[in-house]
């Protein structure tokens, strides 16, 4: 960088342009004469320096034959091929660099990218309304793809990826430097989490993702850990789990085994009523190894698999496919002999049984068809003819209301469900979690250690998780979730979810031992007028 250097003396004081030729060496700007050329004012010197030594630094370039050098395009070819990470991260830069990078720039000679260019890309990707976030992690992806070709040869004397320096001007203070910041996450409390829980159920007409949710935010895992926590990894005894793998699926369907993010292996505390559901939630849904690992999980896909065909049956039995459909429709037309092969074909292959569940929830159907209606009242929309539309609910059947379903379901529904939390994702819940920890005044040590961080720094080294610390999280996160049931008692004593409908009789009793006046005796005497709720209608 070039700089103004003040000469003269009282009388007559005027600035000169120098700038850098070689190490320790600097050249003053002159005119086509030779005269040194005298500024007014120390700016004028410095930019005329500054052009001086980019003209220098210009003249002394190698001369690039541009039919030899590749374009990006060309060169991320080679790149991607040598790249050796988790394949979660391959996929990321696969989707980064197809869908935004290469339509910009692929083209273009790697020689011929310039700064200007690439901000004038980043400008465009934030009009196209993509978050900053994200546009600043493409940048990132396309800086490391250059410092790669950089370090292999390509004859780039800088980085024109290189992250933007500081803004300068009017807007360079506190106001400029905030704009890359995203917005606030949103949080919600005990009570919103169940209500979250409740309708996830209710959803998927079972009562696995009511515990699946709570999972989430009260153990505070990523996704991928949930869906990988093995029935070997929950201790009975302790009670604590242990997050040893998370589950990862690809962009072609296929699921990756892996450690956790940052092989962040740990164990995590149980509360004593997450290890009651979590021990319910195995004995209701017995382990079995999914065919792509031998693994049995906690949780499996909400999806029944299909079950036999009509023509497999049909095989079975030795008959023709028509004969079995006359079985079921039309029975008297059909010999006993042939009846009873049918039948017997049937059983064999398991029609009519109890329901057999894919192995793994992929998350985009999990977040489309459970959480994002659950917490907004609302499907989002799956494209231009598939629109977002409001869940429909008979809200005259038990709180808060059984969900419709069919062909003009909308119009049969009395009523819809209210937004609770707008902006939930399943990874939302370890940001929920983590400031329940911080309300409830857990020491650092210990909330890094459940969420699966470390800290490096000289106080993260010295300190230690003591076990009074984990006694006292694991009463706070109790005293949430009886709060929570309390709060949820007062909308309503009953829940059209098995699961939460036992929960709340028990706590309503509970309260009525502890308390037995006021508010909590009359939702007692409703409760006991009641019907049981002991399976899904």
């Amino acid at each position: 960088m070039g700089y103004g250097e003040k000469r003269g003396d009282v009388r007559s004081v005027y600035y000169r342009g120098r700038y850098k030729v070689a190490p320790g060496r600097y050249a003053t700007v002159k005119d086509s004469t030779g005269a040194v050329i005298k500024y007014s004012r120390r700016r004028d010197a410095k930019q005329a320096a500054d052009r001086a030594e980019a003209a220098l630094a210009e003249s002394r370039k190698p001369y690039v034959d541009r039919r030899t050098q590749p374009t990006l395009a060309e060169y991320v070819q080679t790149w991607f091929a040598e790249q050796d990470l988790a394949a979660s991260t391959l996929d990321n830069y696969r989707d980064h660099i197809e869908s935004h990078i290469l339509p910009a720039v692929g083209d273009v000679v790697l020689t011929d990218i310039t700064a200007e260019a690439v901000r004038a890309w980043m400008q465009a990707e934030r009009a196209a309304g993509y978050a900053a976030s994200s546009v600043e992690t493409y940048r990132a992806v396309l800086h490391l793809i250059l410092e790669d070709a950089i370090a292999a040869g390509v004859p780039l004397t800088s980085n024109p990826a290189a992250k933007p320096s500081a803004r300068r001007g009017r807007r360079s203070g506190r106001e400029g430097r905030t704009d890359n910041r995203g917005p606030e996450k949103p949080t919600t409390s005990p009570l919103g989490v169940l209500l979250i829980a409740e309708r996830s159920a209710i959803l998927a007409r079972r009562d696995d993702e009511f515990v699946q949710v709570l999972d989430l935010v009260y153990m505070m895992k990523r996704w991928g850990e949930s869906i990988g926590m093995t029935t070997t990894h929950v201790h009975a005894r302790g009670p604590r789990q242990r997050i040893e793998w998370q589950l990862y699926q690809r962009r072609d369907g296929t699921w990756d085994w892996a450690a956790p993010k940052d092989d962040s292996r740990r164990w995590v505390d149980t509360p004593p009523f997450m290890q009651a559901l979590v021990l319910e939630q195995m004995r209701r849904r017995p382990p079995a190894p999914c065919e792509c690992h031998q693994q049995a999980t906690l949780f499996v896909d909400r999806r029944p698999l299909p079950g036999p065909t009509r023509d497999e049956v049909a095989r079975a039995a030795g008959v023709s496919r028509a004969v079995v459909s006359r079985v079921h429709t039309a029975p008297h037309l059909v010999s006993a002999r042939r009846r009873d092969l049918v039948l017997a074909a049937e059983e064999e292959l398991g029609v009519g049984g109890p329901p057999k569940y894919g192995p793994h929830s992929a998350r985009s159907d999990w977040r489309h068809a459970i959480s994002t209606p659950a917490a907004t009242g609302w499907f989002p929309s799956r494209g231009e003819h598939d629109p977002a539309y409001p869940v429909p609910v008979d809200v005259d059947s038990e709180f808060p209301g059984v969900v419709l379903r069919g062909r003009y379901s909308g119009e049969r529904a009395s009523g819809c469900w209210a937004p609770i939390l707008r902006g939930w994702t399943p990874h939302l819940g370890r940001h929920i979690g983590k400031s329940w920890m911080d309300w409830l005044g857990t020491p650092k040590v210990l909330k890094d250690e459940r969420m699966g961080h470390v800290d490096r720094s000289v106080p993260g080294i010295y300190s230690h998780v003591l076990p009074e610390m984990r006694a006292d999280l694991m009463r706070g996160l109790t005293m949430l979730w009886e709060q929570s049931l309390t709060e949820r008692l007062r909308l309503s004593p009953r829940s059209a979810a098995p699961t939460l409908d036992r929960l709340l009789l028990a706590h309503a009793e509970k309260i009525t031992q502890n308390s037995p006046s006021g508010i909590m005796r009359r939702v007692i005497q409703r409760t006991n007028s009641l019907p049981d709720l002991a399976v899904w209608k």
